[in-house]
């Protein structure tokens, strides 16, 4: 445990001391992930289930800071099948960002790190255990077989360069067969692709001059230039008001069906999940406390969590004085509690709720919870 002054904060002798031994553990991790020419036995693995096109498995992302080691994704373990679009829901700050960034293997490093775990990709003929494939391999996987779409498109566009380079650089470097022209004329077709009016004129345009949702459906572009396997939009509708939010998970939903490709959609919006997921992974505190279909979390929500996000959405057609929050704040992830990482926000605590952190119960063959008020429910759908 860390010493604190009396102030509660941490000494810079102490700070110093964290420091030096974080690097001790970030150089380990390091040069294992720098290693050149690994042979492909090393992180080659088998799909638990061919039918999903990446399996996560008690994935462990930690922060190594100079307050204290951060455990923003706590033994995270959920599917995406073929063709499906699975969203990730919860708070701010809750594990769903560095989920997918570990997928990626985008982590700020040396800082973060993925401690243990298995991210299996689906390729087809083979699987690749993302946590140990090597920086080389990844940058072939990267926009091959799995995109991104950032959540602020302003910050993911190079503000000096003309949209039309920014898209054929994606093109160019996984095609390196392509010429020039062809890869121009691939451009402006992905930028027409994804409905953006005058294609040709909108290619020769820098960032700044196009709206939100302009430089939205450029990035989406981006992101299928390579017909990946996998996209994960990270919050693509934050910045965008209701009418483009619309028009952008229509496209996304259609582009999906039209490369028959998977969708890890991330966001804090209900009614964006409600719409487009077909299964629903809900987070707290880099834990994931209820999984299941989207039909599942919504007729039936079991995790207390999950209640009082359905609770605090707005519904049309419903006046209240005010909206439902949920109690309490979240806890400290330098220090997290021994026992439910909820339960001090918890409304509907039983004693149980005291002990060690609730196990996984099965509430149906899709759906469960970890909470401690089903423990003696086990195979029921009672909620």
């Amino acid at each position: 445990m860390a010493r604190k002054n009396a102030d509660g904060y941490l000494s810079a002798k102490e700070s110093r001391r964290i420091s030096r031994e974080n690097r001790k553990v970030t150089n380990v991790f390091e040069k294992q992930r720098k290693r050149k020419n690994v042979p492909e036995s090393e992180y080659l693995c088998e799909m638990k289930d061919i039918s999903n096109v990446i399996e996560v498995e008690d994935l462990h992302t930690y922060f190594f800071t100079d307050v204290g080691t951060v455990k923003s994704v706590d033994g995270v373990s959920f599917s995406v099948p073929i063709g499906k679009t699975i969203g990730v829901v919860g708070e701010s700050g809750c594990g769903k960002s560095v989920t997918s960034l570990s997928i990626m293997q985008l982590l700020q490093r040396p800082q973060g790190q993925i401690v243990s775990g298995e991210i299996r990709m689906n390729l087809g003929s083979k699987a690749y255990d993302i946590v140990k494939t090597p920086n080389e391999v990844m940058q072939h996987l990267r926009g091959n077989e799995i995109s991104m779409i950032f959540q602020e498109p302003m910050t993911a566009l190079n503000p000096v360069f003309r949209i039309g380079a920014q898209v054929d650089e994606v093109l160019a470097l996984h095609n390196p067969d392509m010429s020039k022209h062809d890869v121009r004329q691939r451009s402006v077709e992905l930028l027409d692709l994804v409905g953006i009016a005058n294609p040709e004129r909108v290619y020769k345009m820098y960032p700044h001059e196009l709206s939100g949702g302009m430089r939205q459906r450029v990035v989406i572009a981006m992101a299928l230039a390579c017909d990946p396997k996998l996209i994960i939009a990270d919050e693509p509708t934050t910045a965008l008001d209701v009418t483009i939010q619309a028009q952008i998970l229509d496209l996304l939903r259609r582009l999906k069906d039209r490369i028959n490709s998977s969708i890890m959609l991330i966001t804090h919006d209900l009614g964006v999940i409600a719409e487009m997921a077909d299964y629903v992974v809900v987070m707290y505190s880099g834990r994931i406390v209820e999984s299941g279909t989207a039909e599942e979390i919504f007729n039936n929500p079991a995790h207390p969590y999950t209640k009082g996000l359905m609770a605090s959405k707005p519904v049309v057609g419903r006046k209240v004085d005010s909206l439902y929050s949920i109690p309490g704040k979240v806890p400290n992830p330098v220090n997290m509690p021994d026992y439910c990482y909820f339960k001090d926000r918890c409304e509907l605590c039983v004693g149980k709720c005291a002990g060690e952190y609730p196990p996984e119960i099965k509430l149906s063959a899709t759906h469960t919870v970890a909470c401690y008020r089903y423990v003696d429910k086990e195979g029921e759908t009672n909620g």
